[in-house]
This record gives C-alpha cells, sequence and structure tokens, in this order.
C-alpha cells in the first residue's frame, strides 16, 4: 500500500464518519434542534467542510476560497451538501495524487496574514486530526441532548470479525 493509498483509505473512514455523524444529528428529536447544542453541533460540522475547502484551495485543488471558516447558524441539509460536495472533491484531488507529491512544500497565507509553507501529507494528516477533534465535540453536544452521538473511531470501521 502506498502512503498516497493509506491516505485515500482514510478518507473514506472520514467519509463513511461524517455520514454516521449527519445521521445522528437527523436522529435529534425536532424538539432539542433549537437547543444551543444542536445549533454548535451542526456550526462545527459545517467549519470542518470549510476547512477542507479552505485547504483544498490552497493546494489548488479549488479555484473558490472559503469566504466564512466558522459559520454559525448553519442549516443542517445546507451542511451536509457543502460537506458532500467538498468530499468528492476531495476524491478526484486524491485520485490525482502521487506519494512523490506529499513532500512537495507549497505557500499559502494563513487567516491571520503571515505567509507559510508546508508539504502536502503535513496537511492531509491536519485534516484528519482536525476532523477527529470536532467528531469527539460534536459526540459530546450530542450527547449533551439526551441523544446517541455516532461512534466514529477508526478501529470500529476497520474490525474485521474472525
Amino acid at each position: 500500500m502506498t502512503n498516497v493509498d493509506r491516505y485515500s483509505r482514510w478518507f473514506q473512514y472520514e467519509k463513511d464518519s461524517h455520514a454516521q455523524v449527519v445521521a445522528s444529528l437527523r436522529n435529534v428529536p425536532a424538539e432539542l434542534r433549537t437547543q444551543p447544542a444542536f445549533q454548535k453541533a451542526v456550526d462545527l460540522l459545517a467549519h470542518m467542510a470549510a476547512a477542507r475547502r479552505l485547504w483544498l484551495f490552497r493546494l489548488g485543488g479549488v479555484s473558490e476560497p472559503v469566504t466564512d471558516i466558522f459559520p454559525t447558524g448553519v442549516d443542517l441539509d445546507e451542511t451536509t451538501r457543502n460537506l458532500e460536495e467538498i468530499e468528492a472533491v476531495w476524491e478526484r484531488y486524491l485520485l490525482l495524487l502521487r506519494d512523490s507529491d506529499l513532500a512537495v512544500y507549497f505557500k499559502y497565507q494563513s487567516l491571520e496574514g503571515p505567509r507559510f509553507r508546508n508539504t502536502s501529507e503535513d496537511i492531509l494528516a491536519q485534516l484528519f486530526g482536525h476532523s477527529w477533534y470536532h467528531r469527539g465535540q460534536i459526540a459530546a453536544l450530542v450527547r449533551s441532548l439526551g441523544c446517541e452521538p455516532a461512534v466514529t473511531d477508526l478501529i470500529f470501521w476497520r474490525r474485521e470479525p474472525v
């Protein structure tokens, strides 16, 4: 397995995990969806999609920059569409990526203004860690509403019965 193959497999895990998170949010009863914890969970999911778009823009995979990296008050359906859209673009990006591309440095401007450089592999690792972190926050918010969060641990996704 190449490194790109590994990242592509992890990306499939991420897609499946995000779909489970969306399902857990859809399972929150309507009367609880007005609670701040529910909106914060949806906003975090929207942030994850926006961050993925931002990094793909910086890597040259999309031509339009992100307008809001920390959206608030967003709708779950719109957030789901945005997430699915950027995941499809990431899939195409990863299909063209080669192991040699992972070590290539690229320069970008941070949201705070200064310019930096990183490798593509740095960014792929960051994205996965970023999603794990926020999925944990979303799970805690869903649980605080008395609902069952998605189980998105990698080991549950990769387990093979014997």
